[in-house]
């Protein structure tokens, strides 16, 4: 293989012009990095800007290299050395293995500093990796560590009542010590701290909110919906996608035999989604939840914590990503329960997913974008601009029971109409979100209203007054009922 050949191929590498005795954490410290990580390689003999400079003498270099890492590398990290000759030049590869004993430390000058990679730079472990690398060093994860709690101090009706429902079976205290959820002496692991159902880890939470348009900064109201969830993980499944459900819209259409629903998100990719956000979410990043923002054209997933591995999710194929679990027991316990399965990637079922939809076309394939910290799934209003025809198409209930009527041309024109109001935004936030519930045609009473906003009966009393006064809902047939009006040109 050609130097040339190893740089285009490679993803994890530095470059170096020399060996640099003298300096030895110069290098030293991207094979702790490289180690503590997905591996990587080290080339002597090229400079940053890829200029092949070579080597003066590549076997002194080898001997000097390799009793570096014997003398100031703690554990000694398995690496690979190859010596090239290319166009009369020496050069050296190092190839650095991920390591199974992390971490991995750089011992001299009466340092001892473990490395972790950074894009393109090693950079020393902050207290939270370094108790990441500690936990992989020992064949641990978070999810099973035992925690200070007691198992006799928290309730788990909600996690108790859905693994009845979904598998036929009680769950026994014996079964939390079964299912690594508590240990012999009742204490409780991190996993079943996060499964209670007032959950102790006060990070654990879920934040989720519908915009108005396509970015957080359009419109006239900050949001039409916002919701931010805690509890038991179960609960935040249930409560988030309760929340999509409440958000989003459906479509069908007439067929000769039937008719075909077109939701805008596919169920089952929501789903797989969030599940994949809840169970594979880095717990040990405090202070950051898991967001669902949904946007007229899309949906936005976040959740603290990057791949895994450390590998970033944009450089692979995900057809062909294996699957690999941060969180072991929490994802145990889910998959006895159903929610998700014990093997297979969970992007290639959100993709799938989408395929198979009416309106599936190339550009709302699902997108998928990771960094060390964080991981990101874009899921793509598979309505949005597509034309309603007049052979049928309906705007109908979303494919989880909750109506939201209007398309994006109707929610502009309706924001013109309240423009001008003289109300509060919040108020004009409520006012947006009975008429994204109800729209043009569906009639309304007050008690609809307080069930949409939140209102109490004499706010929601308030706003209808206010609707009335301002030409925007006129009485419907039935006693208490209203629709909005038509526009007055």
């Amino acid at each position: 293989m050609k130097i040339t050949d190893f740089i285009g191929e490679a993803t994890e590498y530095d470059k170096k012009e020399m060996l640099e005795e003298r300096r030895p954490r110069s290098w030293l410290k991207s094979v702790s990095a490289f180690a503590n990580g997905i591996g990587g390689a080290l080339i002597f003999g090229v400079s940053d800007d890829e200029i092949f400079v070579g080597l003066m003498d590549a076997r002194a270099a080898s001997e000097k290299i390799s009793e570096a890492i014997k003398i100031k590398m703690d554990p000694i990290p398995q690496v690979i050395m190859e010596n090239y000759t290319e166009a009369g030049k020496d050069f050296i590869i190092l190839k650095v293995l991920p390591g199974q004993e992390t971490p991995y430390y750089y011992v001299a000058d009466g340092n001892r500093i473990a490395y972790v990679r950074v894009g393109n730079e090693s950079i020393p472990a902050d207290a939270t990796a370094l108790k990441r690398l500690v936990l992989r060093g020992t064949n641990m994860t978070y999810d099973s560590v035992v925690s200070s709690y007691m198992l006799q101090d928290f309730s788990f009706t909600k996690l108790r009542s859905v693994y009845r429902m979904r598998t036929g079976a009680e769950l026994t205290d014996s079964d939390f010590i079964s299912f690594e959820l508590a240990d012999e002496s009742g204490k409780l692991t991190n996993a079943g701290a996060l499964l209670a159902d007032e959950s102790p880890m006060r990070h654990s939470r879920l934040f989720c909110t519908c915009w108005y348009g396509l970015d957080k900064a359009s419109g006239i109201m900050d949001a039409l919906d916002d919701k931010e969830y805690s509890g038991s993980l179960v609960s935040l499944l249930q409560n988030g996608t309760e929340f999509v459900k409440n958000n989003t819209k459906k479509r069908w259409k007439k067929t000769g035999t039937g008719r075909v629903e077109m939701p805008e998100y596919p169920e089952q990719a929501v789903h797989e989604a969030l599940v994949n956000a809840l169970i594979h979410r880095d717990y040990m990043e405090i202070g950051s939840e898991v967001h669902i923002d949904i946007f007229d054209d899309r949906m936005e997933i976040y959740s603290p914590g990057g791949m895994f591995d450390g590998s970033i999710v944009q450089n692979l194929d995900t057809d062909y990503v294996a699957s690999k679990r941060r969180n072991p027991v929490i994802a145990d316990i889910f998959s006895r329960m159903h929610f998700m399965e014990r093997r297979g990637s969970g992007f290639k079922k959100i993709k799938a997913d989408y395929r198979r939809a009416e309106n599936y076309r190339k550009e709302v394939e699902p997108l998928f974008r990771s960094t060390p910290t964080s991981f990101f799934v874009t899921l793509y209003n598979l309505n949005y601009n597509i034309p309603i025809e007049k052979t049928g198409l309906a705007e109908k209930k979303q494919a989880f029971n909750v109506e939201k009527t209007g398309l994006q041309e109707e929610k502009q024109a309706f924001e013109t109409r309240i423009a001008g109001l003289d109300v509060t935004a919040p108020t004009k936030g409520n006012i947006m979100k009975i008429y994204q519930k109800f729209g043009d045609n569906i009639v309304f009473s007050r008690a609809d209203v307080m069930k949409v906003t939140g209102l109490t009966a004499t706010p929601a009393t308030e706003l209808m007054r206010k609707l009335r006064n301002n030409g925007l809902i006129e009485s419907a047939a039935g006693r208490g009922k209203y629709r909005f009006s038509e526009t007055q040109d």
